[in-house]
């Protein structure tokens, strides 16, 4: 929060703490808050002048006059070296010529900024630097020297007089009709937590410039800029999504548990006094539904789904994989509040455990991760799906990192009912060439008893099998095409039986059963 950074900020300066650096993209508000901070006697002390500088403009003062001479950086901090008075001085173009891991920054430049906090430290006057940066890349050289501040993204509350602001002055024009309640209004801003400012502002616009009403409809346009920003951190899959939990046959017990959390983020909530949900570990038989929960949850929430493939961590150098995964988090605690999904968890922490013969590296990013979702304060919900639980290390399954654990088992027959109905609609809906099936319960009965064993993706397999066989005589699909795919498949609970055995086990006491109790077709 802002009121947190001016704090932090101005124990900084009263600390006479000579080098700063605060990394973020919104060089107008952080250069806002310094500026509120630094001419601030109660929180410095002594109020002290803003000097900033850039590339193309040099060295700026207060009173915007420009001192001559000073667009190049050594110039400019030669300059600042031999001011006696207090300031702070602000760098935003800095940044660039301190290297970037590929290649060395500039010699003159790091060694006049270690002259900078040797003199800024020693001197009768209290003067700080601050490199305003997009990114935080120091050399060596400084690492030692610097303090890094955090600067927070916009609150809700922010972003939220922000639409308030577009949404009168676009009324005011009569170019906008608003149907959103307030409660539509705090959605909406809610959605657009973890832009900047600019990004929520262009959000905003786009929504309302795609039509003449702005309704809760318009999320859409919040979310496809959250999704431009995680492909361009580029450790983050922004998955799209076109399914609800209305998609997801069966397991009623586990969508309704979702659907009791639902909105749960909004401010609403925290009236209740409820915390941010922290997310479900999802294990059971593969093939029953676990990832395709995960898609729809995000869909019905309202919310961007994020994946986190665990082989884009594990690459590149030394070290680069534990700071990949610190990235990974970054990115999703600043697309909050979102959906972060990741599958079949077990082979991607599978190596972290004692013997793993890799240096330690996956037991540390495996740490990194666990101490993030237990201190998390941010509405990122997590989705972790798992067919073999049991290659887990047990600290993952310890109460605090997820609300709970569900088992999915094979469907029951009701289940089964509700998968064939789903498919089937999904399938013929549009297909007028391979429609005239009746799906009633006659039909619906024959499938059921016919698909005893069989898991969710087998029988959207036999669907999909089935219709192949009438396509390729050019008629209407009917039930012995998906009957006879059905007899050509040998279900996964007859080929890996010891498995889904050993999963049932585990879970008999561990887990709570995703599906409801009841059984139409028993």
């Amino acid at each position: 929060m802002t009121d947190v950074f001016r704090e932090t900020l101005g124990n900084l300066l009263k600390a006479r703490f000579p080098l700063l650096c605060v990394e973020s993209f919104e060089e107008h508000r952080v250069l806002a808050e310094i500026a509120a901070v630094a001419t601030d006697p109660v929180r410095v002390r002594t109020s002290r002048n803003l000097v900033t500088w850039s590339l193309t403009e040099g060295l700026v003062r207060p009173d915007g006059t420009r001192l001559e001479e000073s667009n190049r950086p050594e110039h400019a901090l030669r300059q600042a070296l031999h001011t006696e008075e207090a300031t702070v001085f602000v760098f935003r173009d800095l940044h660039p010529f301190l290297g970037d891991g590929q290649r060395p920054g500039d010699p003159a430049v790091v060694r006049l900024l270690r002259d900078v906090c040797a003199a800024f430290k020693s001197g009768p006057v209290a003067r700080s630097l601050v490199l305003v940066s997009p990114t935080l890349q120091l050399p060596v050289e400084l690492e030692k020297d610097v303090a890094v501040v955090d600067f927070p993204l916009p609150r809700v509350g922010e972003i939220r007089a922000l639409l308030d602001d577009m949404i009168r002055s676009n009324i005011g024009s009569g170019r906008l009709t608003v149907t959103l309640d307030d409660a539509g209004r705090d959605r909406l801003a809610t959605t657009a937590r973890g832009l900047t400012l600019q990004e929520a502002e262009n959000a905003f616009a786009r929504a309302m410039v795609t039509g003449v009403t702005l309704s809760e409809a318009d999320v859409d346009a919040v979310l496809e800029e959250k999704r431009r920003a995680v492909r361009t951190a580029g450790l983050l899959e922004c998955v799209r999504v076109d399914i609800g939990l209305d998609d997801v046959g069966g397991l009623e017990n586990l969508k309704q548990w979702l659907v009791k959390r639902q909105d749960s983020w909004l401010a609403e909530a925290a009236r209740y006094g409820l915390p941010n949900p922290r997310g479900i570990l999802i294990t059971g038989v593969p093939g029953c539904g676990k990832s395709l929960t995960a898609k729809a949850t995000s869909a019905a929430w309202g919310l961007p789904l994020l994946q986190l493939e665990m082989g884009r961590v594990f690459a590149g150098l030394v070290g680069s994989s534990e700071q990949n995964m610190r990235r990974a988090l970054r990115t999703a605690e600043a697309v909050a509040p979102c959906v972060l999904w990741l599958d079949e968890v077990e082979k991607g922490f599978s190596g972290a455990g004692p013997g793993s013969g890799d240096s330690g590296t996956a037991s540390r990013v495996f740490g990194s991760f666990l101490t993030w979702m237990q201190e998390k304060d941010v509405p990122v919900f997590v989705i972790a799906t798992a067919n073999d639980i049991e290659r887990l290390p047990a600290e993952f399954l310890r109460k605090g990192r997820f609300d709970e654990v569900f088992y999915v088992d094979l469907p029951t027959a009701a289940e089964r009912g509700q998968i064939w109905s789903v498919h089937l609609d999904r399938r013929l809906r549009n297909a007028p060439a391979a429609g005239g099936l009746v799906v009633d319960d006659a039909v619906t009965r024959r499938l059921v008893e016919a698909s005893e064993g069989y898991s969710g993706a087998e029988i959207e397999h036999a669907v999909i099998a089935g219709l192949f066989e009438a396509y390729a005589e050019r008629r209407p699909l009917t039930v012995e095409d998906m009957l006879l795919a059905l007899a050509a498949t040998v279900p996964l609970s007859v080929t890996q039986a010891e498995q889904v055995e050993r999963i049932r086990t585990w879970a008999n006491l561990r887990a709570v059963a995703a599906t409801a109790a009841y059984d139409r077709f028993a």
